[in-house]
């Protein structure tokens, strides 16, 4: 199909803070990194994000989000494949100085696909 790029699917954990910077941004770009957050680390594979969203964010921010969104891979094959523990647990590192290039090669909206809370439902 001319004119769109192929795509990869990534997954990104994130607690309230940067979701509610994510929704300010209409969905369309991750926030600058913090000083203390050289790296941007979005997630290969929806297990993983579900495990770091539920069993860290939750116990330190009270709540942890799973988002999904697709990325220009061709774009991404600048950032090696990290694994980061075991076979499944793989990372792309993308250096804070680069994130406005990436998220100028998402496609389409980041979308939030679950929700965790330390609350009793």
């Amino acid at each position: 199909m001319t004119g769109h790029p192929v795509t990869t699917t990534l997954w990104r954990p994130t607690g309230p803070a940067e979701l509610g910077l994510v929704r300010a941004a209409g969905w369309r770009a991750w926030p600058p990194r913090l000083p203390e957050q050289p790296i941007f680390y979005p997630v290969l594979n929806e297990d993983y994000a579900i495990r770091i969203a539920r069993d860290w964010n939750v116990r330190h921010d009270g709540a942890g989000y799973v988002t999904r969104f697709e990325v220009d891979s061709a774009f991404l094959e600048r950032y090696p494949v990290r694994q980061a523990g075991g076979e499944t647990i793989l990372e792309l590192w993308v250096p804070a100085e680069e994130l406005d290039e990436f998220n100028a090669h998402i496609v389409g909206r980041i979308e939030l696909v679950h929700t965790f809370s330390d609350r009793a439902s």
